[in-house]
């Protein structure tokens, strides 16, 4: 089975062709880093006309390194909530019109979805599992059963998890994307700052107070005249925020009895958390997985292999020929 998959939801044009849901015959990703780095996060307006202008070579590109034609696709899958509505309309119109021209039955994926099942790419993941979805726009828990079905376990109360990196990143003067800037610059420092941690129920995020916190501590330091020492800022945030999502994620699984963890999103590409999420599970005898570097952040690929296990969970016979409601929200279905 070979599915085409389509993933626009933000500022990725994205295109991949999987085949039986494992194997990634190609997987091409058009980023507009460059051009939004400029304004300090994404545009959503100059995210969709580049979109626009991506979509069709991003998709023959992925044909001519996959080495197939259109008439070799069983199924094509795209992301269709959430994420920018304009992003998102340009990849569904156009998994809309290929679906309508060539009669391939068309999959709605939700992209968290995707994201979870980026693990399973390079992993047999063993089900029951929980999943811990952390980027820039999201932060939750997910239990998902041996039937492939999921239950929202916890989400963030405010802020995710990425944003709050590219907030404190901006407050540094570290520009966009903060993340992969904010690691690097604490690999330097030391964990100074007595920042708190949210008193929220146990499956429960919150990062606003963290940012509030470095916010209010680097305003008065320069009010008061004080050098910042950045290194350690950003050290003593990161740690913060890696001990939190560690801790939520562990304590899941020990009380649901759980032994496997996926942690997936574009902040699973973390190093500090990946080492801290490491040392934990291996403390309490958890298998955890993370998706390869280029399959943390967003990409078809992961919408390819969501789609499969759609199919998988509802049979062969599950078409939406034309997405007739992109308005069903719930990832659940």
């Amino acid at each position: 089975m070979k599915i085409l998959a389509i993933e626009t939801s933000c500022d990725e044009t994205s295109v991949a062709i999987i085949e039986d849901g494992k194997k990634v015959l190609s997987n091409i990703i058009s980023s507009q880093i460059e051009i939004h780095e400029k304004y300090g996060g994404v545009v959503p307006e100059i995210a969709s006309r580049h979109h626009i202008e991506n979509i069709l070579p991003v998709f023959e590109q992925a044909l001519d390194e996959a080495k197939l034609s259109i008439n070799d696709i069983d199924y094509i899958g795209v992301t269709y909530t959430p994420g920018l509505i304009g992003a998102l309309l340009v990849g569904v119109s156009f998994a809309k019109a290929l679906s309508y021209s060539t009669g391939i039955p068309l999959i709605p994926v939700h992209h968290l979805k995707g994201h979870v099942y980026s693990s399973f790419i390079e992993y047999d993941i063993k089900l029951p599992a929980i999943s811990l979805v952390v980027s820039g726009g999201h932060t939750l828990l997910l239990k998902i059963n041996e039937d492939y079905e999921f239950t929202l376990m916890g989400e963030t109360l405010d802020d995710a998890a990425g944003e709050v990196y590219d907030k404190v990143a901006r407050l540094l003067g570290l520009g966009y994307p903060g993340g992969p800037k904010i690691e690097i610059l604490s690999e330097k420092g030391t964990h100074d700052l007595k920042i708190k941690k949210p008193n929220v129920n146990e499956n429960e995020f919150s990062f606003s107070g963290v940012k509030t916190f470095v916010t209010n501590y680097i305003n008065n330091e320069k009010m008061k005249g004080n050098v910042i020492n950045k290194e350690n800022v950003a050290r003593s945030f990161q740690d913060t925020v890696v001990d939190i999502l560690s801790e939520k994620a562990v304590n899941l699984c020990k009380k649901e009895g759980i032994r496997t963890l996926t942690v997936v999103g574009g902040v699973s590409a973390n190093k500090a958390l990946r080492k801290k999420m490491t040392e934990m599970c291996k403390e309490n005898n958890i298998d955890v997985f993370f998706p390869g570097l280029n399959y943390c952040t967003d990409n078809a690929a992961m919408i390819g292999v969501a789609a499969y296990y759609e199919l998988k969970k509802k049979g062969r016979d599950y078409n939406y020929i034309l997405l007739d409601a992109v308005a069903s929200k719930d990832m659940f279905l």
